[in-house]
């Protein structure tokens, strides 16, 4: 019991004394311009994505992603309307689906690949 209330008094004695409130202090800094984009396409969810994914992370994050299935990508985004509550409407649900599909997603290497087939 002595420790405890010896480490509570020398606690509130570097408290009184402001050196806890030097320690604690907040550190700013300045991070770079963000400057990625997502990829141009003519789909109707590209505007949507831009509108509503780029509000709450950067485009970087969902450039990270492993090219996934087209249910992948719903999950996330009905993930991140419904349980970290972004601001997507229902109604652009599907169009953003679609974009992150056929933009990072397998069906873009579907494309790729049968693009290729065609020109040999």
């Amino acid at each position: 019991m002595k420790i405890i209330r010896t480490l509570v008094g020398a606690c509130a004695a570097a408290w009184g004394t402001g050196l806890v409130g030097a320690w604690l202090q907040a550190t700013e800094i300045e991070l770079p311009p963000d400057t990625a984009r997502f990829e141009v396409a003519d789909l109707p969810g590209y505007s949507a994505a831009l509108t509503h994914c780029m509000t709450c992370h950067s485009v970087e994050y969902t450039r990270s992603q492993p090219p996934s299935p087209r249910t992948y990508w719903k999950a996330t985004v009905i993930k991140m309307q419904k349980t970290f509550g972004a601001p997507i409407p229902d109604a652009d649900v599907e169009s953003i689906v679609d974009y992150l599909a056929k933009t990072y997603g397998t069906e873009r290497m579907k494309s790729e690949t049968s693009a290729a087939n065609q020109k040999s």
